[in-house]
């Protein structure tokens, strides 16, 4: 039985790290890591797995060690075939809007996505349907496989690059094929298991580079910079946070310079792109030292604020290739602190392009710090007299709604509270955005902070803000204090001889408005004075996009979907009005329904046409039953991946490291889900007790709402108190955090399906496929409910599920 358990546990750790490579794939393909979409077609492959095998049982459990293996080099064939056929799909989503053709690609990237999952669950169905009566072991090797895979992956990414880390993930799933045929007796399938663990060596060393190469969308900014005569690529490196390109392009050179005044006469010197994942665009600027070539630096709106302060000390949330740090050289800061997150970065520009550079990054009044913006400013004492936020994505991502879906902690209302509370007395806050029309980031932006300087109880906020446009960006300043009357006549200045134009400021009249880069109306301006009076919350309610502040419980910064404005922006479609449309939501319902519709086809339609399926005691109780748990599961951990995001310092080690911690523990407390049913239910084989008073499912799911409900309630404060520390000792404490609720999480669906293999085990499988049906959904409801009501109230709605179930549950199924 023992290497049948390490191929289970084998192929579900390839299985897990296929799932969060898949993100990162498609993060770099496309313009999103597509979690919940991933989570969903995972899940569906694990559900109709289950339809399969319940219809088939009999026949695979006569073949299993043949099935097995099949099934776990199909797998590790598929992921790597699959990815390729798939980036070979016209999808492309910032057309879903008016193209409904990308629906159609959508659904078949859905498909050809769920071919792997599909195989590598079979392996574990086939295993439970075979070994019924070692069903908490057999999960306990899947679950932690599973765990060791999703953080496996993540410290693979450090060595590899995604597209060998794919190649690598096909060679487990043929080991696992390999080690399920080892211990038989019969030549031919020793022969057979060699086979596969010498393919499982070789393949990834031998297959064609082309297989694995990464097609990026053609409307990437990359692809774009590519296409201009004599662009190349120069180097490439690879990190769990991003795929980092560096472009020189010396025919036609770069001057990436986001919002620069028309009215600057300082060309910008030579410059190389560096773009993160094909997407957003940071450049490396040759310096010399000398301050003059720089003048250009003081043509944008985020140089407003040195026009403010003499010699600030300077945060900057966000280094990038170094441009702001050079624009706070030119206008003499005294000290800098620069926040990048991806150390690749750092050593790009300090090291690799250090003497281009003009070594910017060793300066000594330059102290880089490799960490997450919120959790640094989090974990910092100091005081700041400028703490400026440049733009952090691409314009083509910020135009389109690609990021509608994008959780950022950078911008919520505790954020920003953050930030104001590390001015020091006078200091300002200067945070840059892409301008957009009709405005949206802005007014949002503006409204959190006069919400913020509100909850400081300082008297009138609106003299503490104001708003600078020109005609590519905005930049919002909020002061520790009040703007005296010299600071404005500063503002006023600044504008006039840039030919920006000033949307706010404290005093300002209607007149002194679009200016320069004029609109049709001054929004901004007519936006500004609405949010910063008492008709605020009435000018919010009729405004056509939402422009709710964001928090750290609802993060979606970039969402602005309403759903009343949704048939006005489809007949604007024809007219040029598509990109209003948040293509991001969009997406995310089209997910939903097919994900829906593919359940139903691929789990559902099957077994119910399954021989006497249909008429199987308890069927009814063990649907909802499994259905609620499937649901639940998933809401409880998606809400806590969240929940990790700023702790952990990127999205993608909070996937890794929180399904890693759920299901390694949810994987021990599998394992011993019979024991706790034998110690709650009490009494012994021999002389059972017949009627327990506390069953053990009820136990379990009440601890699990103890922990979880807690957990609201004391996470927030102990994640603040450990985030500054180490990244190993936070991955330590989010693990150890995790695993009692976890633990307790791993034992409803075992003890259920136990419960259904003794009573009418031709069901198991229909448990199965019903659970894996719920979790299809829940991936993408988790989701839908968070953008709407928070993450707090998604595992609220988890608490009552897993109630429910157990409710349900309470009889015992008839025989």
């Amino acid at each position: 039985m023992r290497p049948i358990l390490f191929a289970v546990a084998v192929v579900s750790a390839a299985v897990l790290a296929y799932e969060v490579l898949l993100m990162r794939l498609l993060a770099i393909v496309q313009w999103h890591h597509f979690a919940y979409m991933v989570i969903s077609i995972a899940l569906l492959g694990y559900g109709a797995s289950g339809t399969f095998v319940a219809l088939f049982r009999e026949r695979l459990k006569r073949h299993f060690a043949v099935g097995f293996a099949v099934n776990a080099a199909l797998f590790g064939i598929t992921a790597l075939v699959g990815f390729a056929l798939g980036q070979r799909v016209p999808f492309n989503a910032l057309a879903i809007a008016w193209d409904p053709l990308q629906l159609l690609y959508l659904a078949i990237l859905y498909l050809v996505f769920v071919i792997p999952f599909f195989c590598g669950a079979n392996c574990v169905c086939l295993t439970f349907a075979a070994f019924g009566d070692r069903i908490g072991r057999i999960y306990r090797y899947d679950l932690t496989g599973a765990g060791i895979g999703a953080l496996g992956i993540v410290a693979a990414l450090h060595l590899l690059s995604p597209a060998d880390s794919l190649r690598a993930i096909t060679g487990l799933g043929l080991a696992a094929g390999g080690l399920v045929l080892l211990p038989g007796k019969a030549r031919r399938g020793r022969l057979a298991a060699l086979g596969l663990l010498a393919a499982a060596a070789l393949l990834p060393l031998v297959l064609p580079q082309s297989w694995t190469a990464l097609r990026l969308s053609e409307f990437k900014g990359l692809s774009d910079a590519l296409r201009v005569p004599g662009a190349r690529t120069i180097r490439e490196s690879s990190s769990p946070l991003g795929l980092l390109t560096v472009v020189e392009s010396p025919d036609l050179p770069f001057r990436h310079v986001p919002g620069l005044s028309l009215n600057n006469r300082v060309e910008p010197p030579p410059q190389l792109g560096v773009f993160t994942d094909g997407g957003s665009l940071t450049a490396v600027t040759r310096y010399d030292g000398r301050r003059a070539p720089l003048a250009y630096l003081d043509f944008v709106t985020s140089a407003l604020p040195y026009h403010l302060i003499e010699r600030p000390s300077v945060l900057i949330l966000g280094a990038g290739g170094g441009a702001d740090l050079l624009q706070a050289i030119y206008h003499g800061a005294a000290r800098i602190d620069a926040v990048e997150l991806d150390a690749s970065m750092v050593r790009l520009v300090r090291d690799e392009y250090g003497d281009f550079a003009g070594g910017l990054y060793r300066r000594p009044d330059v102290r880089m710090h490799v960490a997450e913006a919120r959790g640094f400013v989090t974990r910092s004492r100091r005081l700041w007299d400028l703490v400026q936020i440049p733009l952090l994505e691409s314009a083509a991502a910020s135009a389109s709604g690609v990021q509608s879906l994008t959780e950022s902690y950078v911008y919520t209302l505790e954020a920003v509270r953050e930030y104001v509370g590390h001015l020091a007395p006078g200091g300002i806050l200067a945070i840059t955005r892409w301008l957009k029309l009709p405005p949206r980031d802005s007014l949002k932006l503006l409204l959190t902070a006069s919400l913020v300087l509100e909850g400081s109880a300082v008297g009138e906020p609106a003299r503490r803000l104001a708003l600078v446009r020109g005609w590519g960006t905005t930049t919002l300043l909020v002061k520790n204090g009040p703007f005296d009357e010299a600071q404005i006549q500063t503002m006023r200045r600044f504008a006039e001889e840039r030919s920006f134009d000033l949307a706010f400021y404290p005093g300002m009249a209607p007149g002194e408005a679009n200016r320069f880069n004029i609109l049709p109306a001054p929004y901004f301006h007519d936006a500004a004075r609405e949010l910063l009076s008492e008709a605020r919350e009435d000018f919010v309610e009729r405004y056509k996009f939402d422009l709710t502040p964001a928090s750290d419980d609802r993060p979606y910064f970039f969402d602005f979907f309403r759903w009343r404005s949704l048939p006005e922006f489809l007949a604007l479609r024809a007219r040029g009005g598509a990109g209003l449309l948040e293509w991001g939501y969009l997406i995310l319902f089209a997910t939903l329904v097919q994900a829906a519709l593919f359940s139903i086809v691929l789990i559902l339609l099957p077994l119910a046409a399954g021989p006497g399926i249909l008429h199987r005691p308890g069927k009814t109780r063990i649907l909802a039953y499994f259905f609620l748990l499937g649901l639940a599961f998933l809401f409880v951990e998606i809400a806590f991946i969240q929940r990790f995001i700023v702790f952990l310092g990127d999205p993608l080690y909070a996937v890794a490291v929180v399904l890693c911690g759920f299901l390694v523990f949810a994987g021990l407390g599998s394992g011993y889900s019979p024991r706790f049913a034998s110690r709650i239910e009490g009494g012994t084989k021999q002389a059972p007790r017949p009627a327990p008073r506390i069953w053990p499912i009820g136990a379990a799911v009440a601890a699990i709402a103890v922990i979880a409900l807690l957990y609201l309630l004391a996470l927030p404060p102990i994640l603040a108190w450990a985030i500054a520390w180490p990244e190993p000792a936070r991955i330590a404490v989010s693990l150890a955090l995790l695993a009692p609720l976890a633990f307790f999480m791993g034992m409803p669906f075992p003890l259920g399906l136990a419960r259904v293999s003794a009573a009418v085990p031709a069901l198991v499988p229909w448990a199965w496929g019903v659970n894996g049906c719920a979790s299809v959904l829940s991936a993408v409801l988790a989701m839908i409910l968070a953008i709407h009501f928070g993450f707090t109230a998604v595992v609220a709605i988890a608490v009552g599920l897993y109630l429910a179930a157990a409710l349900v549950f309470r009889r015992p199924i008839a025989a």
